[in-house]
């Protein structure tokens, strides 16, 4: 009977498929897996045959239920889903091999009862591996979450204190109130940008649609004007005529433009001037933010893109905003660029291919 030859001989069977799991180019072989999920397996395998031999009554899932929780338990041991099923894979192979070479009497229901385990081992275990896998990622995800709504309260709460104090009519908004509350909305923007960039990275691939630019600019020129008239810039945007448009992921190309425009009022001059002008040339759409910051230190255009280089005679930090907007454009199949004016200032490009132009009969989506 096969499970008497297993048991029979297990340290001999545990001993060749710790070598065979060993000898394994990938995935590697860990000490946990050796010594624990080798042997555990084995008796798994042992105790089904023993029962399928028995008149009593058997569930062929039997072993699909233990190796449920040998899943669970390989999941804590920090098991890849790949050893779980390679290890029980390995255990049967051997089984088989030794078998053969003793030229030990199996009968054919004993193979297939050897497959069937395998089977259900590999589907209970890899099953429960990646439940609970989710689980963590859903713990991990609600801990993320509510850090973030405990950040956000924070700053709401500090952007409404300020916000009455303002109003009391106490306090002028040109002073440390107001400051507070102008610090406290652009780091509300800066975490609803990463918030957007996680979303928008996360996915396989981006949202792509067809999307008339003349529109789109339109509407990030609305609250970049009042962004603008408060910082005492003026914002001179030129949109293009006609149906001119891109295929790309609106969420990211707005994300993009959004940052481009706030990172040129942030580093230009007082009552500079800041351009968004959108151009077409042989096939390609440039939408171009440029500003009057002085222009870039020698060597430097493209340390710009990096999360957090530092940029300027005062060292101020650029925040992620460009690196966001480099992967938000990219994702859509584009190029974001940087030339330098020196003495006077920069321009950011972003270069996607024009879409083609509609038929007069296909509506635009």
């Amino acid at each position: 009977m096969l499970h008497q030859i297993l048991m029979e001989n297990r340290q001999e069977l545990i001993s060749r498929t710790r070598a065979k799991v060993a000898a394994r180019s990938a995935p590697h072989a860990t000490e946990d897996e050796l010594v624990n999920g080798i042997p555990l397996f084995l008796d798994q395998l042992a105790e089904t045959l023993k029962r399928e031999a028995t008149p009593a009554p058997f569930s062929s899932t039997a072993i699909g239920i233990s190796a449920t929780l040998h899943g669970h338990d390989l999941l804590k041991l920090g098991f890849t889903v790949g050893q779980v099923v390679h290890d029980y894979g390995d255990v049967c192979q051997t089984v088989t091999e030794f078998a053969l070479e003793r030229e030990l009497s199996i009968t054919t229901a004993e193979f297939q009862t050897l497959n069937r385990c395998l089977d259900n081992a590999i589907a209970g275990a890899v099953t429960e591996w990646g439940r609970q896998r989710e689980l963590n990622i859903s713990d991990e995800e609600a801990e993320r979450l509510g850090a973030l709504a405990h950040e956000q309260r924070n700053l709401l709460s500090s952007a409404m204190l300020a916000l009455q104090m303002l109003k009391k009519g106490t306090v002028a908004i040109g002073g440390s109130t107001g400051a507070v509350l102008t610090r406290s909305l652009e780091r509300l923007r800066n975490i609803n940008d990463r918030s957007l960039a996680q979303v928008l990275f996360s996915s396989k691939a981006a949202r792509r649609r067809r999307i008339i630019l003349a529109e789109f600019v339109e509407e990030e020129e609305v609250a970049a004007s009042m962004d603008a008239t408060a910082r005492g810039l003026r914002l001179t945007v030129v949109r293009p005529e006609g149906g001119l448009a891109v295929e790309a992921d609106e969420m990211g190309l707005s994300l993009a433009l959004a940052n481009l425009v706030q990172n040129a009022f942030k580093f230009t001059r007082p009552s500079g001037n800041v351009f968004v002008r959108v151009l077409a040339a042989e096939g390609r759409v440039v939408i171009e933010v440029e500003d009057e910051c002085g222009g870039l230190p020698p060597g430097k255009a493209e340390e710009m893109f990096a999360p957090f280089s530092r940029r300027g005679a005062d060292g101020r930090r650029v925040r992620l905003g460009l690196s966001i907007a480099r992967k938000a454009v990219e994702a859509s199949g584009g190029k974001l660029t940087v030339r330098d004016f020196p003495g006077r200032g920069c321009a950011f490009s972003i270069d996607l291919p024009a879409a083609a132009p509609l038929s007069p009969s296909v509506p635009p989506h």
